[in-house]
């Protein structure tokens, strides 16, 4: 790998809106001083399959994200100056060779640049640091060249030098891209943050153990058994096994039993179990996580059992209401005449608890576009190992059957929200929901 040696540290500001990087952006390095994929995977077999199935490798690539810049972020930031660094700044974290090698904007991927390569692995390894006191926006500190960042010490290479850097061990190496501040001063990711603040961060769980597990065996093909070798699988939302329970429910109906026309109370404690971040995290703005509870008697009829109401401010956010609007911005973005806005909770069932952080536009209505933000609803999301209690009154009908009845909760979550899904065109993995966790309860009524 005959690259020269080339530091660069990525120096940020808002200023006017407009994201100022340096040379960053402007050709400081280009695509050739960036080892291709392929070139790692020629030894390090196992581990780069594991990275290109994964979402690093896929950050341009995915469907959603690339719409997301070409048919909504990138428009934008061609009209509204506040908004125009979102032109090479999405690049930062879903395209960073592109960025820094000044090609702004990257074409689409059906032309099968570069850019396609997304978080390549030559990216990664070679990040040295960050500048400033908070990882965020992609502020790292870079050297390329015919050396490679590391973190397990003693190791030699026939193809590259190997610098031993604890930092890519940190939370804070995730944290460069996993916070972001937008051009209104918004944290519209956090995730880095909201771990810095958990039980995970005060124990010293980073974001590796969860994303990077350790396994037993070569890094390279063939190559020595290692101890503890950090996988490269970055699985995380768009795993379902990772999804698979992060989140518990656990129910209890107040009373064993009931009969027709009794108010019967069941309580609800939903339980972030596994991330040690917020639920969701990242993507907050476009992610859906709801709670669905329903009864069914002995008979099979069915009823649906709303969420009871607690009356703190902004609640209606948080509550499924098939009549809302939102997302009203995609008109200005996209020069849409007589749009009134898309469903704003998408094919959430009326009733259903939503657990989210509404990210408001200028005009204080609902987005998907993150880098248009410039307030937040409340902040009802699931904290990592705290449970968040609901509860349920339903009056049993006359209709109601004798014998046991089934209470069943389950927490769903989508990828997007499902009206903005169909506007967009995303494939329908995008708004399919996802059955993270379930619990059942039951009573007898007489």
């Amino acid at each position: 790998m005959a690259l020269r040696l080339v530091t660069i540290i990525v120096l940020l500001a808002w200023a006017g809106a407009a994201l100022a990087a340096d040379s960053a952006g402007e050709g400081s390095l280009p695509y050739d001083q960036f080892a291709e994929a392929s070139a790692c995977a020629e030894c390090h077999v196992g581990l780069a399959a594991q990275h290109a199935n994964s979402m690093m490798a896929q950050s341009f690539t995915h469907e959603w994200d690339e719409k997301e810049y070409f048919e909504l972020a990138l428009p934008h930031a061609l009209k509204v100056a506040k908004v125009a660094g979102v032109k090479a700044g999405c690049n930062g974290c879903h395209a960073p060779m592109a960025f820094l090698a000044g090609d702004i904007p990257p074409q689409r991927p059906a032309a099968g640049t570069r850019a396609n390569e997304g978080v390549g692995c030559d990216v990664c390894h070679s990040i040295t640091g960050f500048t400033g006191d908070l990882p965020f926006n992609f502020n790292f500190v870079m050297q390329t060249g015919d050396v490679e960042q590391g973190p397990r010490p003693g190791l030699e290479s026939d193809f590259h030098d190997i610098a031993v850097n604890p930092f890519l061990q940190s939370a804070e190496f995730c944290g460069i891209c996993h916070n972001e501040q937008d051009p209104f001063d918004m944290w519209v990711k956090a995730t880095h943050i909201e771990w810095r603040d958990s039980p995970y961060g005060a124990a010293g769980i980073t974001c590796q153990e969860c994303h990077m597990p350790r396994a037993d065996g070569p890094l390279t093909d063939g190559g020595e058994v290692f101890t503890a070798a950090r996988q490269h699988t970055f699985h995380g939302v768009h795993s379902p096994e990772k999804l698979l329970g992060a989140v518990e429910v656990l129910l209890t109906p107040r009373t064993a039993t009931a009969k027709a026309g009794d108010s019967l109370t069941i309580d609800a404690l939903v339980l972030n179990a596994k991330a040690g971040h917020m639920i969701p995290s990242g993507s907050v703005e476009e992610r859906v996580v709801w709670l669905h509870v329903e009864a069914e008697d002995s008979q099979g009829a069915r009823w649906h059992l709303p969420v009871a109401v607690k009356g703190f401010e902004g609640e209606h956010w948080t509550i499924a209401d098939p009549e809302a609007l939102a997302y009203q911005d995609i008109a200005d973005i996209q020069g849409l005449k007589n749009f009134k806005g898309l469903k704003r909770d998408g094919d959430v069932p009326a009733g259903d608890r939503i657990y989210r952080m509404p990210y408001l536009d200028p005009q204080g209505r609902m987005t998907v576009a993150q880098w248009n933000t410039a307030s937040f609803g409340p902040d009802y999301r699931l904290p990592p190992l705290t449970a968040v209690p609901e509860s349920f009154t339903w009056t049993l009908p006359a209709e109601v059957a004798p014998g046991p009845v089934t209470i069943t909760a389950t927490v769903y979550m989508t990828m997007v929200v499902s009206s903005v899904a169909d506007f967009m065109a995303l494939p329908p993995s995008e708004k399919e929901p996802f059955a993270m966790n379930t619990a059942v309860a039951k009573l007898m009524v007489d």
